[in-house]
Order: structure tokens, then C-alpha cells, then sequence
């Protein structure tokens, strides 16, 4: 019966450390979402077009900065800075700053469409 006991207990220890090392990690929480991504992005000036970067190859880099995060984007598109996040649904974090859009982030995906001041920014990118 002891035996038994021990087992059991053992069991539940380890199914204890698979569930708390999931993929249910919010990101708003830790450090686990930043680093670079890879794909499409892309920006549009609307105040002047001669700003403006055609959607395709290039990388974003993501940094948390206490509650804030900045972005930061690849060919000489400005980076969006200071954005505030909140928690979000199935590892996601959505903006809540002055801009319209979305900002949506897994462990290995990035997805941006993010417009403020007349300019536009995209991105749909991974992390491998």
C-alpha cells in the first residue's frame, strides 16, 4: 500500500510539472515572446509617400520594456515604441494604445496591422 502511495504521489508530481510548463504561458506576464521574427512587412506614409516600404521580406525584433513593448522593424521602417499590452486569449496579446489595429503574438507567430498619425505599419512574420 505504500508503494501504491509513493506511485501515486510521484504521478501527480509530474503531471503537476507538464501542466505548469504548457504552452499557456500569457505573454504579458514573462519574457517568452520577445526575440526576432522573420516574413512579410511593410509601411505606408500617408503623408509622404516617398516614406513608404513595399510589403515583403524582412524581420521584426520584439522588446519588453517594463509593460511596454517596442517593435522593432527591418528595412528602414520607423518602429512602433512604448505600446501598451494586455493580457489576451490563446497566448495573444492585443494593444490598447492610441492607435487602430490589432497586435497579436504567440511564441512563434507575429501579426500587425497597426495605423496611427496617417501611417500604416504590417507584419505577418514567425520565429522558428
Amino acid at each position: 500500500m505504500k508503494n501504491f502511495v509513493k506511485l501515486l504521489g510521484l504521478m501527480i508530481m509530474v503531471a503537476l510539472t507538464f501542466t505548469a510548463c504548457s504552452k499557456d504561458d500569457d505573454p504579458a506576464d514573462n519574457n517568452l515572446f520577445v526575440g526576432r521574427y522573420d516574413g512579410d512587412i511593410g509601411y505606408i506614409d500617408f503623408n509622404n509617400n516617398e516614406n513608404n516600404v513595399e510589403y515583403g521580406d524582412g524581420s521584426v525584433t520584439v522588446a519588453k520594456v517594463g509593460n511596454n513593448y517596442n517593435f522593432a522593424f527591418g528595412n528602414n521602417i520607423p518602429n512602433l515604441n512604448d505600446i501598451v499590452m494586455s493580457k489576451g486569449e490563446n497566448n495573444s496579446l492585443f494593444f490598447t494604445s492610441e492607435g487602430i489595429g490589432s497586435i497579436t503574438i504567440t511564441e512563434s507567430t507575429l501579426e500587425i496591422t497597426y495605423a496611427k498619425d496617417g501611417k500604416t505599419w504590417r507584419a505577418s512574420c514567425i520565429r522558428e
